[in-house]
């Protein structure tokens, strides 16, 4: 159910409603009139959660901070559903930089998420994608322990992208 489906305070023309008050308390079944008159005295909207519930739920909140929490929990859901993490590397890479985005790689994969290796070749260093090969090799090697290679290195271009996914 998106914000723009509630009814909110006069649009809710069912006689009587299930209240939930500001604080989070069950009130029972009200009269509708009643609940409203509620919800005005402290300041908030009567807003309709549960409508396909016999009689419907209704809730006195602020319905703009409602929406506003809605749309980040929306926005939220968007962002950790492609679960898909991306560490680059270079061709040359310093060892000390490569264990860094290593211990990144780890974090991600603990917390469930695929990460795509992508090794990125600048110049000569295409004449020589055997090094970028040796970086991808190191790389699913060290965290083998806890990932599989879900995809080989593949060259395409520039770049060299290789694909893990937790065990």
């Amino acid at each position: 159910m998106s914000s723009t489906d509630y009814r909110v305070n006069r649009q809710i023309r069912i006689p009587e409603v299930r209240l939930i008050d500001q604080n989070g308390g069950q009130v029972g079944i009200l009269p509708t009139a009643e609940a409203q008159r509620m919800a005005d005295q402290a300041g908030l909207d009567l807003v309709e959660v549960s409508p396909t519930a016999r009689p419907p739920v209704c809730r006195i909140l602020d319905f703009g901070k409602f929406k506003y929490a809605q749309r980040k929990k929306e926005k939220g859901s968007h962002a950790k559903a492609s679960g898909l993490k991306e560490l680059r590397v270079r061709p040359a890479i310093d060892e000390h930089d490569l264990s860094y985005r290593l211990d990144q790689g780890r974090k991600f994969l603990k917390e469930g998420h695929k990460v795509q290796v992508v090794c990125i070749f600048r110049g000569r260093q295409m004449a020589h994608p055997e090094h970028g090969y040796q970086v991808m090799q190191k790389v699913a090697e060290t965290l083998g322990d806890i990932s599989k290679v879900e995809m080989m290195p593949k060259l395409m271009g520039k770049r060299m992208t290789m694909l893990l996914a937790a065990k």
